[in-house]
């Protein structure tokens, strides 16, 4: 299996997806010559991808918002489907590895690309936060400080109010519960912060295998 792809467009330009470690590397150009690049942590992503129309989606586990848009069957359905098929694997796989869970084998796409998509639960993040009682404080600890370091407190200073807060008492579902509020309440920034501490989105994530965290 590929782990590249690149698609081009005469109208939207080229993207190019890699898979590199446990990071999908984005890099796409417009037809202007206007450069943007982009890195999506693996554990963040649903394993399942939503089709719609012309376009593959793979969403949060968190919001359920798209992270990564790939134009259906291009260059090739087989290139497509082959590269597709690895990165659900990949994403599946890294989400185990971080839960410290055994690894499965989620089911292909296979070869009809253009097939309606299933149906998904929209996910309530307000989960009974007593299934959370394995939360660590040093994984919380890592996350305030990446996120300081990459975004700052200017950018999302009440969330990491929030998760300081639930790092002194990981088990006050009060602070837990203010911090689900303050993520919600970052809007278009959550996806950068599932970026540099992926340990949020694992503790808000509903899988039925995260039981300890």
């Amino acid at each position: 299996m590929t782990s590249k792809l690149v698609q081009k467009s005469l109208f939207k330009g080229t993207q190019e997806f890699e898979i590199v470690d446990d990071t999908v590397k984005v890099r796409s150009k417009t037809p202007f010559n206007k450069e943007e690049t982009l890195t999506v942590m693996l554990t963040v992503l649903n394993p399942e991808p939503v089709i719609s129309r012309s376009v593959l989606a793979f969403t949060s586990r968190v919001n359920n918002e798209p992270l990564l848009s790939l134009h259906l069957a291009k260059p090739n359905p087989e290139e497509f489907n082959a590269f597709v098929n690895l990165l659900k694997q990949k994403a599946q796989d890294e989400f185990h590895a971080f839960a410290g869970l055994k690894s499965g084998t989620p089911p292909k796409l296979g070869g009809n690309v253009y097939e309606e998509p299933p149906e998904f639960d929209t996910p309530d993040s307000k989960r009974t936060a007593g299934t959370k009682k394995h939360i660590k404080a040093e994984r919380i600890e890592e996350a305030v400080r990446m996120l300081s370091e990459h975004l700052g407190k200017e950018e999302i200073g009440p969330f990491l109010t929030a998760l300081e807060a639930l790092q002194e008492d990981p088990l006050n579902e009060s602070h837990l519960s203010r911090m689900i509020d303050e993520f919600e309440a970052l809007g278009p920034r959550q996806g950068a912060v599932l970026t540099y501490a992926p340990y949020i989105g694992l503790l808000m994530s509903d899988d039925p295998f995260s039981k300890s965290y």
